[in-house]
């Protein structure tokens, strides 16, 4: 077979085959009287091989090594391989994440893809302290994509840059809902903590409550914590048995009370809340320090429910239970005195 048909059976150009020949690749085996290259039926198998390691990625080295070598084994290359391919991805995911910063921002010249760029080295600086100083004022003129507000965010290990950019992201005036949504189906928990955290705090993401719900199924409890406290600030009531839990567990136990409270406000609500606060005061397993937590996280409860308990509580066989629900009862009892006070000036 001349080396023109070669070419049209084997999708290899014909200069590539005299590249293969010139390299001692792929020789043909013969040659035509008037001195034209001629390829066997092995030939052309051999062209096929060479082509099939190419696609893995293989030098042309690589391939007259793997095809003349016995003892050139796969094993070792093809993990090299895999590593290679895997590091050129991560620069190529890189490259595709400041491409698409750059086109968020809408540049309308060259000028304002360099302040793009000089914005992204910032928040890549290996510098904390520079990486904080980009999110609170970055480069003159340049108005930060939400998008790459939030995927700083997810990658943010200083406490202290992490809240600015999470300021620098409610500033924005972008939604980075979907990116941060994203990290919230992170394997990585760190990642969904930082994320959760974030969303938590962009209040006019329509996005933001669905997402916040999902949370409360993860399998962290910091990120349920996260979620549920701001869910509660949303009115979603969704969010209660997390946030009793937190009570029980003593974690942010002062602000999930408070939460509670806020929920409570909602007479369909109160009950509700009452019921599960009281359900826990008599678990077995609820020793003082609990009930006592318990105990002040009624005490922020609406309606006349809560004061009942708090009242039948002031008999507790637990004299320490008792004297805390007595002195609140005292407190709450005050309040309404000094209400009925000022109602009558």
């Amino acid at each position: 077979m001349l080396i023109g048909d070669v070419a049209r059976h084997s999708g290899v150009s014909t200069r590539m085959l005299r590249h293969y020949d010139a390299l001692g690749l792929v020789r043909p085996t013969g040659r035509t009287v008037g001195g034209y290259r001629e390829y066997s039926a092995e030939d052309v198998r051999r062209i096929f091989h060479v082509e099939s390691l190419r696609s893995l990625g293989l030098s042309l080295k690589q391939i007259g090594r793997a095809l003349e070598d016995p003892a050139f084994t796969p094993s070792a290359l093809v993990g090299d391989l895999i590593r290679w391919t895997e590091d050129r991805l991560e620069r190529e995911q890189e490259l595709l994440k400041r491409l698409r910063a750059v086109d968020a921002s809408a540049p309308t010249g060259w000028q304002d893809v360099l302040r793009i760029v000089e914005l992204m080295q910032g928040l890549n600086s290996a510098s904390a302290a520079r990486r904080q100083q980009t999110a609170l004022a970055g480069p003159e003129g340049v108005s930060a994509p939400a998008e790459l507000l939030a995927g700083a965010i997810l990658s943010e290990s200083d406490s202290n840059v992490a809240g600015a950019l999470r300021w620098a992201l409610a500033r924005s005036g972008g939604d980075g809902t979907a990116a941060l949504a994203a990290g919230m189906r992170s394997e990585d928990v760190d990642i969904r903590r930082r994320a959760v955290r974030a969303i938590a705090e962009m209040s006019d993401s329509p996005g933001a409550t669905s997402v916040l719900t999902d949370a409360l199924g993860d399998p962290d409890m910091t990120v349920r914590r996260h979620a549920a406290l701001a869910l509660g600030g949303r009115g979603v009531t969704a969010a209660v048995p997390t946030l009793v839990g937190m009570v029980v567990e003593g974690a942010n136990d002062v602000d999930a009370a408070e939460v509670l409270g806020t929920l409570s406000q909602d007479p369909g609500s109160a009950d509700r809340i009452t019921t599960a606060l009281v359900d826990e005061l008599a678990a077995p397993t609820a020793d003082s320090a609990t009930r006592i937590r318990l105990i002040q996280a009624l005490v922020e409860l609406a309606g006349t429910t809560a004061r009942e308990v708090l009242r039948q509580l002031t008999h507790d066989d637990d004299r320490t239970v008792a004297l805390v629900a007595s002195a609140f009862v005292g407190v709450l009892e005050e309040r309404s005195l000094e209400g009925l006070d000022d109602r009558d000036v």
